[in-house]
């Protein structure tokens, strides 16, 4: 990739990753997760920037091979802050990046496990007074203090826009895909922990954990002009499967009729 995008004021900027445990969609694996794997990818894109991994999580082997996918894209250390299930990661992130002191600091939307609420980001942003920039697809440059920032917008919509550093920034999935984990240095790379403070979560201490209920089936959308129609193919039964067609019924009776239908195709809990 050419240099000539960005630049030479990148030299020396110094960039900070939050990055995260993923879960596959389909396995349920661990692994590095997308959103912040492509901000690394567009941290790496920066061109002398100098770039340092964060992570706040439990130190266990699941975790450790998911954060090794992170140190195979090209980094010989990342910084893990180990807290233990159920903590605050907030205080302990405040206070490594106010250490740092990071000029860009890029992280996902959001997590794809834990709670996952996307709040992180403004949080950090809110404690550290620095600006919040969402939906960020690219960094065009870096100079003078302020970065220009191409956002996603939809329907494949860019905007561009300018803010003063020190700032937030969030990916979208829009961001360059990022390259794959090299085994090697994956596996060379080293995991640099760091104890800081460790608060519980009081809000999701108080949570309540049950099994999800499944989720109600969509009947068949009917295509009907009529208000008519529309109930007489509610109230009536597939073709051969023993049902029949209301007419001339009362209302309680429709009622009746549709309450049992919906029952019978599973949208409604018996």
């Amino acid at each position: 990739m050419s240099h000539d995008r960005y630049p030479a004021s990148t030299a020396g900027l110094e960039v900070a990753v939050l990055v995260s445990v993923g879960r596959h969609p389909l396995t349920g694996r661990a692994r590095r997760a997308d959103q912040d794997a492509r901000a690394v990818e567009l941290a790496l894109e920066l061109n002398a920037a100098r770039v340092r991994l964060v992570h706040a999580g439990r130190d266990d082997s699941e975790s450790e091979a998911a954060l090794r996918g992170y140190l195979g894209m090209g980094f010989a250390s990342l910084t893990r802050i180990d807290q233990p299930e159920g903590a605050d990661a907030l205080p302990a992130l405040l206070e490594s990046l106010r250490e740092a002191a990071p000029q860009l600091l890029l992280t996902g939307s959001r997590a794809e496990t834990g709670e996952g609420s996307g709040l992180l980001p403004y949080l950090l942003g809110e404690e550290l007074g620095w600006p919040v920039v969402t939906g960020i697809a690219a960094v065009e440059s870096v100079e003078g203090g302020t970065a220009t920032l191409l956002q996603a917008l939809p329907r494949g919509q860019r905007r561009r826009l300018r803010v003063r550093l020190p700032a937030v920034i969030t990916v979208d999935e829009a961001a360059p895909t990022p390259r794959q984990s090299a085994f090697g240095p994956a596996r060379r790379g080293t995991l640099a922990d760091e104890t800081r403070a460790v608060e519980a979560d009081d809000a999701l201490a108080a949570w309540t954990l049950a099994p999800a209920r499944p989720r109600p089936k969509r009947l068949k959308i009917v295509k009907a002009t009529s208000a008519r129609e529309r109930f007489k193919a509610a109230a009536a039964k597939a073709e051969g499967g023993g049902g029949q067609v209301l007419t001339d019924v009362t209302p309680e009776e429709g009622a009746e009729a549709i309450f049992n239908l919906l029952k019978e195709e599973g949208v409604l809990r018996r």
